[in-house]
């Protein structure tokens, strides 16, 4: 079983082939409803956005939104209060412009973006910097060590009394810093724009640390998080994607690289305890400096894992953060003297909304969940699984007008959303892409969506290379699985909002874009 793991990463070109075969069958024969309801997706960008000759000027910085002691952690089911630092938490901006071309992607180390921050960055960023916020990707690495502020922004927005966790009172809100830290870093970035020499790659990350977490059993169920000690282990239930997509940017005049976008699929939960942490991008970045220098800015996007985590099951131990930040470092500074350079600077943005379908909800659920919640209050054992669908469901009260209660804001911290209260039975998320020339494109997809959709979107771009960085704009669809994994379960299916289809209504919605953008270098 081992070696059939080793095998399988190392056989890249059959994953794909499989991915690509997989991604005709999506829409080819999938149900006509989930193209028809792409077809509502409004692209803000023209498709015949002017190219130009004009110079590429890109601006990097990064801010510190690192919270102050005692403030909520974030990432699992039961509180959590910061009681140090083990490295610093920020929001790294790059700013493209060209011509009245100009887009904006910021990569925070937090669990995910709320639709409700994304908002506040995207207005105070606009008007500070004039990018059109739709052009603007507020995006997450996944930090399980970074601060759970979803309640505390929800209360700061709405004029509420603040719960801050313990710290001291004297303390100015988290959440002002926050949006101001995440403003300032976009606005520092777009300061700091001029032309550069741009160049990018792609690297097999040879040593293994990702891998798929759900596994088949003998009975034909799907289950998270086994071991292939378990005799009822049949084989993962996915692939992973090797591949670390990268760039690097550097001033034109003297070609000394000041930052470079690393991008990976793997979950962002390998350090635990109660010290903030950007997890493994930290030693990544520790890396890269030894090699340009403490200047130089490391963004880390992360790549599509909903289903992908760092638990090797053929082992009991697990990896380290400092090994997997370290070996993907290396794996990259070895990488980066054979990055191509991009000659065709021509800058293009586009963004659609995509309107994905929500699963619906009844009232003898909500009533159920609110009784697990308060058994769970009570400090009664609950069933891990029921949970998480319970909370889930609590949670999506807020978006249809039907279930909507009134103590939400005491029922559920994490998740609280004033931005799509009401919405409906659908979130109205969106694709964005930014693409340079023929050799380049970034896509940013909302949400924590599984390795086969990324697949799909890198096997189906015309362009060289292909970066997709998830948990963009939102985290309120929680997990994105595929069509097949809804009819698998498990626990990444328990933990979405979202109907069957919805992955796959992005991956179409992405493509259409890049070849849009494609067509239009011609």
């Amino acid at each position: 079983m081992i070696n059939h793991i080793d095998s399988t990463r190392r056989n890249v070109p059959l994953r794909w082939l499989l991915a690509a075969a997989w991604c005709w069958f999506c829409f080819c024969v999938a149900p006509l409803g989930i193209a028809q309801e792409n077809e509502t997706a409004a692209d803000t960008t023209p498709t015949d956005q002017p190219t130009t000759s004009a110079s590429l000027r890109v601006g990097v910085a990064e801010v510190d939104i690192t919270p102050p002691l005692g403030f909520p952690m974030a990432g699992y089911y039961h509180e959590r209060l910061a009681e140090g630092t083990t490295d610093p938490l920020k929001a790294k901006a790059i700013v493209f412009r060209q011509a009245d071309v100009s887009g904006a992607m910021v990569v925070c180390d937090l669990t995910g973006i709320s639709r409700d921050l994304c908002e506040a960055v995207r207005k105070a960023a606009a008007e500070r910097t004039g990018i059109p916020a739709d052009a603007i990707a507020v995006t997450a690495t996944h930090s399980h060590t970074a601060p759970d502020y979803t309640r505390h922004l929800y209360q700061f927005l709405g004029g509420l009394p603040i719960d801050s966790g313990k710290v001291s009172g004297d303390e100015a809100p988290y959440a002002e810093k926050l949006i101001g830290g995440i403003v300032q870093a976009i606005g520092d970035a777009d300061a700091a724009a001029a032309p550069v020499k741009l160049a990018a790659g792609e690297a097999i990350q040879q040593t293994p640390v990702s891998f798929n977490r759900r596994f088949v059993m003998q009975d034909g169920s799907v289950r998270t998080w086994q071991n292939l000690a378990n005799p009822e282990v049949v084989r993962p239930a996915g692939p992973i994607d090797p591949m670390i997509g990268f760039v690097t940017i550097a001033t034109a005049d003297d070609g000394k690289t000041q930052a470079v976008l690393s991008n990976f699929a793997l979950h962002l939960d390998t350090v635990g305890g109660l010290r903030w942490s950007g997890d493994y991008p930290y030693f990544v970045e520790q890396n890269l400096r030894e090699l340009f220098g403490p200047e130089l800015i490391s963004v880390f996007g992360t790549g599509c894992c909903g289903d992908i985590n760092h638990s090797d099951p053929s082992r009991r131990e697990r990896n380290r953060v400092d090994q997997i930040g370290n070996s993907l470092g290396q794996t990259l500074t070895t990488a980066l003297p054979q990055a191509h350079p991009l000659t065709d600077n021509r800058l293009q943005v586009r963004s659609a909304v995509v309107p994905l379908p929500l699963q619906p909800i009844t009232a003898d659920q909500v009533a159920r969940s609110r009784e697990f919640l308060k058994l769970i209050e009570q400090g009664e054992k609950v069933d891990f699984f029921d949970q998480v669908l319970a909370y889930k469901t609590m949670m999506m009260t807020q978006f249809r007008p039907e279930t909507q209660i009134d103590d939400i804001a005491q029922t559920v911290g994490w998740g609280l959303c004033r931005t799509w209260t009401g919405v409906g039975d659908h979130l109205p998320t969106e694709v964005q892409t930014i693409t340079v020339g023929t050799d380049l494109a970034i896509v940013f997809l909302p949400g924590e969506v599984f390795v086969e959709l990324g697949l799909a979107i890198k096997q189906g771009s015309p362009f060289a290379n292909t970066l997709i960085v998830e948990l963009s704009n939102c985290v309120e669809t929680i997990y994105i699985p595929t069509r097949a994994a809804y009819a698998q379960g498990s626990y990444e299916v328990s933990n979405s909002t979202l109907d069957p289809g919805a992955g796959e209504m992005l991956v179409e919605a992405a493509l259409k874009q890049l070849r849009a953008s494609a067509a239009n270098l011609r």
